[in-house]
């Protein structure tokens, strides 16, 4: 399964909507009405209302005005979970997962801008795979299957106010400012990168390739995670979890067109602009 999450313009003004995704020539399109995840606020009232009946067209998602596909109630990150990242920035390799937590306040659209707050000298990309929970969890067990507890995934980029990040010590402020993270465009199931079928994440700068990474590389692997993760908190259905970023960050500049893409995910493009 592959679904998005776009604005319907019919009639006349513009609703949240849900719908299937399927790869049509190397082209991803909306192909039919999905009902909506339960952890999103539109299910309540769609229970509590009449259904709308409005027609659907399938409709290639370069041409909807897409939506974030997720609504967590937390993102919870993985801080340098690849080698050669860690070692990029003159880090130890971790002994244990490094986790912190981006605010939903920071989540943006495929498409959308993400703004250069005038507090930092340095914001920088990080294109990540992330988890998206489909099933609520809580410890785990050592042993027990965690590809039921996922719904799919989808792709990050984890941008960072590198300046601010290394002068706080801890990374809420660095990582959490608006349009902070970046999501999207589709959720999809059609991978197992859980059980070692790995894929790989390549991010473009201004069309230039500057990171190239297989979760095969990953530190800890996603069933690892999770694990680890639920030892310590409950994840909700539409929880997000990005898995960590490749080497090869590096920072942006207003006017910049940043794009991270893995096969069956499609891309995350995104333009970079100055706060005013």
């Amino acid at each position: 399964m592959r679904y998005c999450k776009y604005l319907s313009f019919e009639p006349a003004h513009p609703i949240p909507r849900y719908a299937l995704v399927e790869l049509r020539d190397d082209v991803l399109w909306a192909v039919a009405p999905m009902a909506t995840p339960e952890e999103d606020l539109l299910h309540l009232l769609q229970t509590r209302s009449a259904p709308q009946q409005i027609p659907f067209y399938p409709t290639p998602l370069s041409e909807l005005h897409l939506l974030t596909p997720v609504t967590p109630s937390k993102i919870l990150c993985v801080g340098r979970n690849y080698r050669d990242h860690a070692t990029e920035l003159g880090n130890d390799i971790p002994k244990e997962p490094l986790l912190f937590l981006k605010p939903p306040s920071s989540l943006l659209a495929p498409g959308g801008t993400i703004v250069m707050p005038a507090l930092s000298r340095r914001v920088d990309y990080e294109g990540e795979l992330a988890i998206v929970i489909g099933k609520r969890c809580r410890n785990l067990g050592p042993h027990e299957d965690v590809r039921p507890y996922i719904r799919g995934y989808t792709l990050v980029n984890d941008v960072t106010a590198r300046d601010i990040q290394k002068s706080d010590g801890q990374w809420t402020r660095g990582k959490g400012f608006d349009t902070f993270c970046p999501v999207g465009p589709i959720v999809s199931d059609e991978m197992d990168p859980a059980t070692g079928d790995p894929v790989t994440l390549i991010t473009l700068l201004n069309g230039e390739i500057k990171q190239q990474g297989s979760t095969a590389d990953l530190i800890f692997s996603i069933p690892f995670l999770l694990r680890y993760i639920t030892a310590a908190m409950t994840l909700e259905p539409g929880d997000l979890i990005p898995t960590g970023t490749p080497a090869g960050v590096g920072s942006l500049q207003p006017g910049d067109r940043i794009e991270v893409s893995i096969a069956g995910l499609g891309s995350l493009h995104n333009i970079v602009a100055a706060e005013h």
